[in-house]
C-alpha cells in the first residue's frame, strides 16, 4: 500500500444535492407488508453453457488449483486447469465460478460445486487438515521451489461436501474468508467467516465462529442475486430489498454499526434500499441500481472510488459513504454490470462502453496519464492520485471496433472482455495477475492478452483475487471464424 498524505478526516463524505435511500419509516412499512409486496425481480436461472477454465497469477496459498507442485506457483499467462476438463469432471463441464481473495468456487453442469484455494478459514466446505504437504528439502537446489510443494487437497479442486442435493445452484459468491450457493428457490447458503480490523468476527452472531460446512442463512428468503466484498455479503431478493451482512468497519453495510452490537451484523438485515435491480459490491464499498436506473453507492471512498466526493468536491484519506447515496454521473446511463476492487470500480453500459474510476497509483483504472480527466486528484507531488469521475476506456486508437460484454476486477487489476471473447487487462503486475507475462512496471492502459491457450477462446466469465485471476470461456470450433477474429484485432492495434 502506498501511504498518502492528506490529514485523515473523521465521519462521512458526501456528494452535492445528497440523495439518500428511503428513511427507516418506510422501511418499516415496506417489510411489514412484504407478502402483499409485488416480485420485481426475476429468480435467475442454473447456467448450463460449459467453460474451458484458465487460471494464472500467483498462487503461493493455493489459488490456482493447478495441483501441489511447487512449480505451478507462478503461472505468468493463462493456462488451463487440467483438473476441471471435461475428461477429469466425468463427462460434464464447469458452467460458473467465483473468485474470492485466495480461493475459488467453481459450479458444474451436475449441480456440483468444487473449492480450491487456502482453506484457513473453512471457506473450501471440505476438510483438508489430513492433506499431504511436502517441505522444501535442505538439500534441494532448485531455485524454483522456494517453500516446498503445496498442500495436496487445497491445491487441488476438490467437491463441496454438505449441500443441498435438491434445488438447482444459480449463483456463487466468494469473500475473503467466506463461501456462498444461491439456489434456485432463493435459499443461500454458506460457510467460512468474515473478519474485521481486529481479526476473525465470526460467521453467525456470537455463536458459530467458523462454520466448516454449508449453513442455511434463515434470515434470507427470496433472493435473487449475491455481492461480495473482502469480509461482507450483499443479497438482493425477488421484491426489489437489499439485505447486507459480515464486516462494516468502513460502513459497506450500509449503516453505522456499534461496538456493543458488532454481531449483530453476522446477521443479514436491511438498511433501506428498496425497488432495486442489481448489486455489485468491491473490497470496502458497494453499488445499487434501482428500477428507475438510478445508481447509488456506499463504503469506503478515499479513492473517489464510490464515484463522490464531499460536499467540497474534495476527497479525505479515510472518507466513507455511511448511507446509499445517488450517483448522478453514473445513474441514467444504462449501467449493465459493475466489478470492484480495493479501491477502484469499472462499469459496462448496455452499448458496450466500459467506464473506471478510483485509484490511479496502481494503474487500476487503466487511463493514460495523457488522457486523465479535470477532476484527478494528485498528491503534493503532483502526481496523479485518484480519479473520482467514471471515464471512458480506450482499448485501441481508434475504439469503434470495440464493445465490451463484461469486466473484472482483483484488488489492484483489472479486466474487460470484448463482445467476441478477447481479453484486456491493466493495472498491478507484480503478481503476474494481468496475465500479460512478465512485466517490468504495471500495466497503465488495457493490453489485449495473447497467448496460445485461450487465443480460440470466446471468454465469457472472468474474476479475480488478490493475486490471482480465473477466466472461463468457450472454444471456437469454426476455425476460419476464430482467424478471422485474431486478424481484426492484430489490425485494430497495429
Amino acid at each position: 500500500m502506498v501511504a498518502l498524505d492528506r490529514k485523515r478526516k473523521s465521519g462521512s463524505s458526501q456528494s452535492n444535492g445528497v440523495k439518500k435511500a428511503k428513511s427507516n419509516a418506510t422501511s418499516s412499512f415496506i417489510l411489514h407488508s412484504y407478502s402483499k409486496l409485488p416480485d420485481l425481480n426475476a429468480f435467475p436461472k442454473a447456467k448450463s453453457e460449459p467453460l474451458d477454465i484458465f487460471v494464472w497469477g500467483t498462487g503461493s496459498m493455493c489459488e490456482l488449483g493447478l495441483g501441489p507442485s511447487a512449480k505451478t506457483k507462478e503461472v505468468k499467462r493463462p493456462r488451463l486447469n487440467p483438473f476441471l476438463t471435461s475428461e477429469k469432471l466425468g463427462g460434464t463441464h464447469i458452467v460458473d465460478f467465483a473468485v474470492g481473495g485466495m480461493h475459488t468456487l467453481a459450479l458444474d453442469g451436475l449441480n456440483r460445486v468444487w473449492s480450491w484455494g487456502g482453506n484457513d478459514s473453512g471457506v473450501l466446505g471440505r476438510d483438508t487438515s489430513q492433506a499431504k504437504e511436502v517441505l522444501k528439502s535442505a538439500d534441494d537446489q532448485d531455485e524454483d521451489d522456494e517453500d516446498g510443494d503445496l498442500n495436496e487437497a487445497e491445491s487441488t479442486p476438490g467437491l463441496v461436501t454438505g449441500l443441498p442435493k435438491d434445488g438447482k445452484i444459480v449463483q456463487l459468491a466468494a469473500t475473503d474468508n467466506l463461501s456462498v450457493a444461491l439456489f434456485d428457490n432463493g435459499e443461500v447458503y454458506a460457510w467460512g467467516c468474515f473478519r474485521c480490523n481486529e481479526g476473525l468476527l465470526g460467521f453467525l452472531r456470537n455463536e458459530i465462529k467458523i462454520q466448516k460446512t454449508p449453513l442455511k442463512i434463515a434470515e434470507l428468503k427470496n433472493i435473487v442475486q449475491l455481492a461480495a466484498g473482502k469480509d461482507h455479503l450483499l443479497a438482493l431478493d425477488s421484491k426489489g430489498i437489499v439485505y447486507a451482512w459480515g464486516n462494516g468497519q468502513q460502513y459497506q453495510l450500509g449503516r453505522r454499526v456499534l461496538e456493543r452490537h458488532r454481531y449483530r451484523t453476522l446477521e443479514p438485515q436491511q438498511f433501506g434500499l428498496f425497488n432495486i435491480k442489481y448489486i455489485a459490491s468491491g473490497d470496502f464499498h458497494c453499488f445499487a441500481i434501482d428500477h428507475d436506473d438510478k445508481v447509488y453507492a456506499w463504503g469506503l471512498n478515499q479513492f473517489g472510488q464510490c464515484a463522490l466526493t464531499d460536499e467540497n468536491g474534495d476527497l479525505e484519506d479515510g472518507s466513507t459513504i455511511s448511507k446509499p447515496t445517488v450517483v448522478d454521473s453514473l445513474s441514467n446511463k444504462n449501467i449493465v454490470e459493475i466489478a470492484a476492487g480495493e479501491h477502484h470500480t469499472l462499469a459496462v453500459t448496455e452499448n458496450g462502453d466500459a467506464l473506471a474510476w478510483g485509484r490511479y497509483d496502481m494503474k487500476e483504472v487503466g487511463i493514460s496519464k495523457n488522457d486523465l480527466p479535470e477532476s484527478t486528484f494528485k498528491d503534493q507531488h503532483g502526481n496523479p492520485r485518484s480519479i473520482p469521475t467514471p471515464t471512458k476506456l480506450k482499448f485501441i486508437k481508434d475504439d469503434s471496433g470495440i464493445k465490451i460484454k463484461s469486466v473484472g476486477a482483483g484488488s489492484h487489476h483489472s479486466f474487460a472482455i470484448t463482445d467476441d471473447g478477447f481479453v484486456y487487462a491493466w493495472g498491478f503486475g507484480d503478481t503476474y495477475g494481468p496475465g500479460l507475462g512478465p512485466l517490468d512496471e504495471d500495466v497503465e492502459t488495457p493490453t489485449r492478452i495473447v497467448n496460445t491457450a485461450t487465443k480460440y477462446h470466446d471468454i465469457e466469465l472472468i474474476g479475480a483475487g488478490g493475486q490471482f485471476s480465473v477466466s472461463g470461456g468457450k472454444k471456437i470450433e469454426d476455425e476460419e471464424k476464430a482467424e478471422d477474429r485474431l486478424e481484426k484485432y492484430e489490425e485494430l492495434e497495429e
